[in-house]
């Protein structure tokens, strides 16, 4: 039985793996929004591990704090904030393809120490 924290999870692998295809096809809106959408998904499956809230930008910002402070680790902090501004980038369409890049990559390691945080 697949639980809401593995359906997470896997949201967010697949996110990455759509991040990087739309950024190999020029697709810079689509790789930065499946940037964030990785990012909150792993959030959100440590939230649900906890039984932490994660339905609003808040509560995932919430649950971020607590897990830098869980994990003494403010790097979790500073990548989610990346990642935040990859879907800012949706919006506004102003980053260039090598910054989007650099911006998958931080989400690719939050979203890496996120999982050995919840395993």
């Amino acid at each position: 039985m697949t639980t809401r924290a593995d359906f997470h999870t896997e949201t967010a692998q697949a996110f990455l793996a759509k991040a990087r295809s739309s950024l190999a096809d020029g697709d810079l809106l689509q790789a930065a929004e499946k940037g964030w959408g990785a990012a909150a998904h792993s959030v959100k499956a440590a939230a649900e591990e906890r039984g932490w809230r994660h339905s609003s930008h808040r509560d995932l910002f919430d649950a971020v704090r607590r897990l830098a402070n869980e994990a003494d680790d403010a790097t979790l902090r500073t990548q989610f904030l990346v990642a935040n501004g990859l879907h800012n980038n949706f919006y506004d369409g102003e980053l260039p393809p090598q910054l989007i890049a650099d911006g998958l990559d931080e989400v690719n390691e939050f979203v890496r120490r996120l999982n050995l945080l919840s395993n």
